[in-house]
């Protein structure tokens, strides 16, 4: 039988989770203006597009919940694609304050259904992302359970994003930037946290206080610092202390054990 409180199918497989239905009053008008606007700034360049994160989970909190977005889009983005979708989330943030923040991720198409990415940004693709328009790319992936290889695929560069999480926290200039940097940090962390737990659990979870507790069943010593970091996802300070402990204590224990336990992966991308 399927098991929802594991976020798994009836065959054991991870249940792709959210759904435009799941979209809270609150949100809807900014996810239909987001919609509108992909297709009048993209056009033709966009194959489809999706949300992902609490919004279409309906966990989202009015004023503290960022929306996130995804596009696909025929060839691979260019710098001026980048530049077309920040400035759409900046146009929506700025007018929409149900939501604190927009990012809006851009791919090729070629790039998310690569035999590189199937584990990574594929299995992202299939199970984390609910489709707003345009082609699912799901129908061309294959389903995923919770394996040690997808955890190594997911989150196995730790070690690689722990010196770019230093210099991007010693250039951080105001205080805007330093909440950006521990909301991101955090976030990171904590998801790396679960997965390093998740074959072991046997399940999915993309509530990032969930993912903190289920850490904490099997590493109850480091369980403070990941429930602080799931906090911090939520209302970052970017208090510098905490931002150090991140990366000179967390960080490192955490990316030494994920490596003893399933591996590195080779070339992690960079930071998107």
């Amino acid at each position: 039988m399927a098991d929802p409180h594991r976020g798994l199918d009836a065959q054991g497989y991870i249940a792709r989770e959210g759904s435009l239905g799941r979209v809270q009053e609150p949100f809807r008008p900014v996810v239909a203006a987001a919609r509108d606007r992909l297709l009048d700034v993209f056009g033709a360049r966009l194959t489809g597009a999706y949300l992902y994160g609490s919004v279409p989970r309906g966990t989202a909190r009015p004023g503290r919940s960022d929306l996130d977005l995804l596009l696909v889009l025929r060839a691979g983005p260019t710098e001026a694609d980048r530049t077309d979708a920040r400035s759409l989330d900046a146009a929506l943030d700025k007018e929409f304050p149900q939501v604190d923040g927009v990012s809006t991720l851009v791919y090729g198409r070629a790039r998310l259904l690569s035999e590189a990415e199937t584990y990574d940004m594929g299995w992202f693709v299939a199970c984390l992302c609910t489709p707003l328009l345009g082609e699912d790319l799901a129908e061309y992936l294959p389903r995923y359970r919770p394996t040690s290889r997808l955890a190594r695929e997911t989150n196995g560069d730790l070690a690689a994003r722990l010196p770019r999480w230093r210099e991007r926290i010693a250039r951080a200039a105001t205080a805007d930037e330093r909440r950006a940097l521990d909301r991101t940090v955090a976030r990171g962390l904590v998801r790396t946290a679960f997965t390093l737990v998740m074959p072991r659990w046997n399940g999915w979870t993309g509530e990032l206080d969930r993912m903190a507790e289920v850490f904490a069943e099997y590493y109850p010593r480091w369980a403070p610092q990941v429930r602080a970091a799931a906090a911090a996802g939520y209302a970052p300070t970017g208090d510098t202390d905490v931002l150090r402990g991140y990366t000179e204590e967390l960080g490192p224990w955490l990316a030494d054990e994920y490596a003893r336990v399933h591996g590195t992966k080779d070339g992690g991308p960079e930071d998107a």
